[in-house]
C-alpha cells in the first residue's frame, strides 16, 4: 500500500483511540474469550470475530457487527463506547498488565479527527502486512508470535528469536508516542545491544526505529520497512 502525508490532529486522535482500544474494544473480547489482542480492520482497528461479533473503530465511528447486523455510533466518550460494545466501563479489567494505560476521564469528550483516525488505520494495515512478511524470515528454533495489536501500547507487534541466546526482540509499528511524535517501525531487543552499531539508534528504548517520514520519502515503503526489520533480526542473530 502507498503511504500518504499525515494529517493534522494525529497526536490527539491517537491518544483518544488508545483509550478506546484499552478500555472499550479489548475488554469486550477479553470478557468473552479471555484474549485481548486486536487487529487492523477496514478504516481502523478492532477485534477479530468472537461469538459472532466484531467490535471496531472506523474513522470517527464505533462499529459493532453481530449476527449479520451492523450498528454504528459516533465516537463520544470512553464510557459510552464500552457500553455500545456491551460492557460496563472498568479501569481494572485485567490484573496482569506490566504497564497498563493510565485512564483519562471516561466521561470526557474524546478528540477524534476522522482523517487522522483513518491515517492511523492505514498505518496499522501497513504494519500488519510488513510484520506478517517478517515472520517468514524466522529460522528453525525461533519462537515466532502472532501479529497482534496490543491495547496497552496501541501498536501491532510480533516477537522473533531465541531469548536464551540473546536474539529475541519485539518488532512493531507504533502510531507514535511522547518521545516519537510520528508513526515509526521499531525493533526492541529483549537483551543487551551493542550501541557501537549505528543500527541501534533509539534513545527512548532498547533498540532501533525507522520514522514514517523516512518511509514516505522512498519509492518502496514496504520494501524499506521490511529491510529495516530484517536487518535488526540479522544483527541479533549474528551476535
Amino acid at each position: 500500500m502507498t503511504l500518504k502525508q499525515l494529517p493534522s490532529g494525529l497526536a490527539e486522535t491517537r491518544d483518544s483511540l488508545h483509550q478506546l482500544a484499552f478500555f472499550a474494544l479489548s475488554p469486550a473480547r477479553h470478557k468473552a474469550m479471555g484474549r485481548m489482542g486486536l487487529q487492523a480492520t477496514p478504516g481502523g482497528f478492532g477485534t477479530p470475530e468472537f461469538e459472532g461479533r466484531v467490535a471496531r473503530i472506523e474513522g470517527d465511528q464505533l462499529v459493532h457487527s453481530q449476527d449479520g447486523n451492523v450498528a454504528t455510533q459516533a465516537i463520544t466518550t470512553v464510557r459510552e463506547a464500552a457500553e455500545f460494545f456491551g460492557n460496563e466501563y472498568e479501569v481494572e479489567w485485567f490484573a496482569d498488565f506490566h504497564d497498563p494505560l493510565e485512564a483519562s476521564d471516561p466521561d470526557a469528550q474524546l478528540l477524534v479527527s476522522r482523517e487522522a483516525s483513518l491515517a492511523i488505520g492505514d498505518w496499522f494495515e501497513f504494519g500488519f502486512t510488513v510484520l506478517n512478511d517478517l515472520r517468514s524470515h524466522g529460522v528453525k528454533g525461533d519462537d515466532v508470535s502472532e501479529v497482534q495489536l496490543w491495547p496497552e501500547h496501541l501498536d501491532p507487534a510480533t516477537e522473533l528469536g531465541d531469548y536464551e541466546k540473546g536474539q529475541r526482540a519485539s518488532f512493531g509499528a507504533s502510531p507514535g508516542d511522547g518521545a516519537n511524535p510520528e508513526p515509526y517501525l521499531y525493533v526492541a531487543s529483549w537483551s543487551d545491544i551493542d550501541r557501537s552499531n549505528t543500527y541501534w539508534n533509539s534513545t527512548s528504548f532498547n533498540g532501533s526505529s525507522l520514522a514514517y517520514g523516512e518511509l514516505l520519502a522512498g519509492d518502496d515503503p514496504h520494501g524499506k520497512a521490511l529491510e529495516f526489520l530484517v536487518e535488526g533480526y540479522r544483527i541479533l542473530h549474528a551476535g
